[in-house]
């Protein structure tokens, strides 16, 4: 199976699910390769917020998601967070884009700080080494000057800071409204093609 380019999504135990279910949504529809790594705080946000129960196994938690998704086959591949010998532990195979969404504050700060005790932190930390694209959605509030110091550390290192905080200037009717209009930056930044919200000034035909 052919797919139109490679891409991680890693799910940590902030709250904000839905942009994560959505923004896989749509990658997948992009004829993406997506590989999914996910804290068990996330599956416990997952379950709390979108009563979804992942399955522990990555075998079964990626069965779990294509079905879900309606995914071509080996198209979303789970990796477990000792999963070293995945494609996403090493910069010789990993995607060369990464987004950690949601973002906790305690990935934030090990991202931050190189820590890479597990998969999820590893993979960033490749994608930070190869100079690739690395996209972090933090959903907090308020930042501590920890929180802040650690967004401005990874800023300089040329990641990009999209904190999930949604604008209101498209008049948003409903919840779908404010996930997608973060979703749809966050397609932007990374040039798949998307019409979940139209761009400043203009509006689809």
């Amino acid at each position: 199976m052919s797919f139109d380019g490679q891409i991680t999504v890693a799910l940590t135990g902030a709250s904000g699910a839905p942009y994560a279910l959505r923004l896989l949504q749509c990658l997948l529809a992009a004829n993406r390769q997506v590989f999914v790594l996910m804290s068990s705080a996330a599956r416990v946000v997952l379950a709390t917020e979108n009563d979804l129960k992942i399955p522990a196994s990555p075998e079964q938690a990626s069965q779990f998601l294509s079905d879900y998704f309606s995914a071509q086959p080996s198209q979303l591949q789970v990796f477990g967070k000792e999963q070293w010998f995945s494609p996403v532990a090493s910069g010789s195979a990993a995607p060369k884009q990464m987004v950690v969404c949601p973002c906790s504050t305690g990935s934030l700060a090990a991202i931050a700080t190189g820590m890479s005790d597990n998969l999820i932190e590893r993979a960033a930390d490749v994608v930070i080494k190869e100079r690739g694209q690395l996209i972090l959605v933090p959903r907090e509030t308020p930042f501590s000057a920890i929180h802040l110091e650690h967004m401005l550390s990874l800023a300089k290192l040329g990641v990009t800071i999209m904190p999930a905080a949604p604008g209101f200037y498209q008049n948003p009717k409903s919840i779908d409204d404010l996930v997608d209009f973060i979703v749809a930056r966050l397609l932007d930044h990374l040039q798949v093609p998307q019409e979940l919200m139209p761009r400043w000034g203009y509006q689809h035909d």
